[in-house]
């Protein structure tokens, strides 16, 4: 599976059951697997979405959102807990357009995508607990277990 450094952004073959093993990049030597939520922007988000093997649950927020802040700890600690799926996160005043694309009308909005296809969606503050349980639906739900 390709996995994208999170570090230099380069795509890294990874076999499946190496994963666990914390791969580091083939380029940057860097760790491939981390388990924090990383930054996407425009100008490394298409490389990840359209290169990752892995799911990527992505955080769309702002600095200005209360309840984004609330959240931020509970999306950043279930990151730690799966470290078979990328944890991002996008700022939406800083990437207005990655916020129109996605069709932002609220926000704290987590978004699970396959590479390039939107999968799932919710919105509103979440606990790690809860957003556990939603993560785990979804990937039971599309295969990805």
């Amino acid at each position: 599976m390709i996995i994208v450094c999170p570090s230099c952004s380069a795509k890294n073959r990874v076999p499946k059951d190496a994963i666990s093993e914390q791969p580091a990049c083939g380029q940057c030597h860097q760790g491939l697997i981390r388990l924090e939520p990383i930054e996407l922007n425009e100008q490394n988000f298409s490389q990840f979405i359209q290169n990752s093997d892995l799911p990527i649950l992505i955080d769309l927020w702002a600095e200005w959102c209360g309840p984004c802040k609330i959240m931020a700890p509970h999306f950043a600690e279930c990151a730690k807990q799966n470290p078979t799926v990328i944890f991002a996160k996008i700022d939406t005043e800083a990437n207005p357009r990655l916020s129109q694309a996605f069709n932002i009308r609220s926000i704290p909005t987590i978004v699970l995508m396959n590479k390039t296809t939107e999968v799932a969606r919710t919105s509103g503050v979440m606990r790690a607990n809860q957003m556990q349980q939603w993560l785990d639906q979804q990937l039971n739900t599309h295969n990805w277990s």
